[in-house]
């Protein structure tokens, strides 16, 4: 076989062009990185795709933590001053229940509750920025607000626990499993008051409702009650008696002349024809512009777990329901409705009715909040023990990392040492064996 120059010129080239060729690629591991294409490595490249989807959602999770933490801790703070608030509430509401008290000092009491409540809705509009902490998902519209004048809404009698007690039973009343929380307040124009419960229509009179029912051994409404109002057609359907025809969510009684202000209905009391109409009061209401839905802040793989996912209180967990918004599943607003109701019915100096109602309410307020403010602190638990975890993993995941994709300084250092002597040595080389050119023999 016949080696022309030409060839001998071509294979030395092609492999000083290909030891070259090596020694850039060595050149572009000095930025700390061994793993610069697939080709590199193609089973440590998998990996260190794999380990950097894993950091970016590990980052994500911390991102989502710190936030949750941040937003957890101020309405918890938000929530401390409105329990703190609810406390001095009842204990006011206590010193109206004293007999002793005066018009003047009830006005007095009633001014300092009515502020109390202020201070307790600007609390819950507390924000982060420019997201309200307790309005659900809506946390760029301001959750609650107080109307400026004061609204006929219905009275109620909110039961106590021993009240609870008697007239609870599934099987005696309304839906299956739910207890009985209050009775609506009606008036007689014989100067009496009665108590209906909207679920069956059935009506009982003031003294069986606060001393009576606790001379009887059981609940026996066949007996007890003093009549029974349906209006609803089907009766299968609660409550038996439509209250909605007759206010709105709020309570505030509708101005009609056959429904609301307008109505009135006859019973039979010990023989005598007793009119019955529904007893209202004057007062503020608080109405909420949030909605009922939760915002999660994720801090692992897998579906959100709304127990311990959800970062945030709503004015729906914060107030509960009562008799005038159970049928819609809730406002949002009435506990602090039920405390604008204690404002006023103190206001117009009614100390026996302080003792009675009012410090159920004020309880059952105080209760309710302190129970949701329980729950979030279960969950910021959840959340900073997530912290902990989050950042032992993301320390395992850089060192994964680093071991699959950095550079071996000695070995790198030798293997470019090694390339740059044989290609200084190819060049050498060349020099002294490749034929020369034209110009080479006519120099």
């Amino acid at each position: 076989m016949r080696i022309a120059s030409t060839m001998m010129s071509s294979n030395y080239l092609r492999q000083l062009n290909k030891n070259y060729e090596q020694y850039t690629k060595l050149m572009e591991q000095s930025d700390g990185s061994k793993l610069h294409r697939a080709s590199d490595d193609v089973v440590g490249y998998s990996k260190y795709l794999r380990y950097q989807n894993n950091k970016i959602s590990n980052e994500q999770y911390q991102d989502n933590v710190s936030t949750a933490s941040t937003w957890m801790k101020n309405a918890d703070a938000a929530l401390v001053n409105v329990t703190d608030l609810l406390a001095t509430f009842k204990e006011k509401t206590e010193a109206a229940a004293n007999s002793t008290q005066n018009e003047s000092d009830m006005k007095d009491i009633a001014k300092e509750l009515l502020a109390n409540v202020q201070e307790q809705v600007a609390d819950l509009n507390t924000q982060i920025g420019d997201r309200f902490l307790f309005a659900g998902q809506k946390d760029t519209t301001m959750p609650f607000s107080i109307t400026d004048e004061k609204m006929s809404r219905g009275e109620t009698v909110t039961l106590d626990e021993k009240q609870q007690a008697f007239f609870a039973g599934a099987d005696k009343w309304g839906p299956e499993n739910t207890t009985l929380k209050q009775m609506l307040k009606l008036n007689g124009d014989d100067g009496g008051t009665y108590y209906m419960n909207v679920y069956t229509g059935d009506i009982f009179t003031e003294d069986f409702v606060f001393n009576g029912y606790k001379n009887e051994q059981e609940f026996d409404p066949d007996s007890q009650r003093i009549a029974t109002l349906n209006t609803n057609p089907t009766t299968a359907v609660y409550p038996i008696f439509d209250i909605n025809r007759h206010f709105g969510t709020d309570g505030v009684i509708i101005d009609s002349a056959t429904s609301g202000s307008g109505w009135s209905t006859p019973i039979s009391v010990n023989g005598a024809t007793v009119n019955l109409s529904f007893a209202t009061v004057e007062q503020y209401i608080v109405r909420y512009n949030g909605d009922d839905k939760y915002i999660s802040m994720v801090k692992k793989n897998g579906g959100v777990d709304q127990a311990t996912d959800t970062v945030n209180v709503t004015g729906y967990d914060l107030n509960g329901t009562d008799l005038f918004d159970v049928a819609c599943g809730g406002t949002g607003t009435a506990m602090l409705n039920q405390l604008m109701y204690t404002v006023a019915k103190i206001e117009s100096g009614d100390h026996i009715w302080a003792g009675r109602e009012g410090m159920t309410i004020a309880d059952t307020a105080h209760t309710t909040v302190l129970g949701a403010e329980t729950k979030m602190a279960a969950r910021q638990q959840a959340y900073e023990s997530a912290a902990g975890m989050l950042t032992t993993q993301n320390e395992s995941i850089v060192s994964d990392i680093t071991d699959v994709s950095s550079t071996d300084v000695a070995y790198l250092a030798t293997k470019l040492m090694e390339y740059q002597t044989i290609y200084s040595m190819s060049l050498s080389v060349g020099s002294k064996i490749l034929p020369g050119s034209l110009a080479d023999y006519l120099n």
